[in-house]
């Protein structure tokens, strides 16, 4: 098997894996616990955060990213068809849309909350950090599932298209 499609194959693994978390959260986790009381709320995601920060997590998005980004240099060969022009809009959607959203949006929230003693501050503002993270984090993770979902259809219909 040559390396190109061992890339590929491996792009559509990893990207798949992400959509799947993405999707899970979205429509599973943020819901249920989006049930529970404001500290209750804040607990829980604090905890799932914290969590989920760990090698096989890592090892999935840092390599879905680097997938991705290697499938049209590898493909290159493939310039300037459109298949290859497929490959590097996949890049940029995956790229922007879950990596940059990660980085930029959930991140930066995640930590607000992780720096957040809960068992230190008022009924107040526990209400007002819930507002301040909720509706953001749970459109920002929106936006994660479908970009990552659209570059996992796109990379599989480029791999049946290349290998057909």
């Amino acid at each position: 098997m040559k390396i190109e499609t061992i890339i590929l194959a491996s792009a559509i693994i990893l990207t798949g894996l992400m959509a799947g978390i993405f999707f899970t959260w979205s429509n599973a986790v943020k819901p249920g616990i989006g049930k529970l009381s404001d500290i209750e709320y804040l607990r829980a995601l604090q905890s799932m955060n914290r969590v989920i920060l760990n090698n096989a997590f890592r090892i999935i998005f840092l390599g879905s990213i680097i997938a991705v980004a290697l499938v049209p240099v590898f493909y290159f060969n493939l310039y300037p068809k459109n298949i290859f022009w497929l490959f590097v809009f996949t890049l940029v959607i995956y790229w922007i849309g879950v990596f940059g959203v990660t980085v930029s949006g959930n991140i930066p929230l995640n930590e607000i909350l992780d720096k957040t003693n809960l068992e230190s501050i008022t009924l107040e503002e526990i209400k007002t950090l819930r507002k301040s993270i909720e509706l953001k984090w749970n459109n920002y993770n929106l936006i994660r599932c479908i970009s990552s979902g659209i570059t996992f259809i796109l990379l599989i219909v480029s791999f049946l298209s290349l290998y057909k």
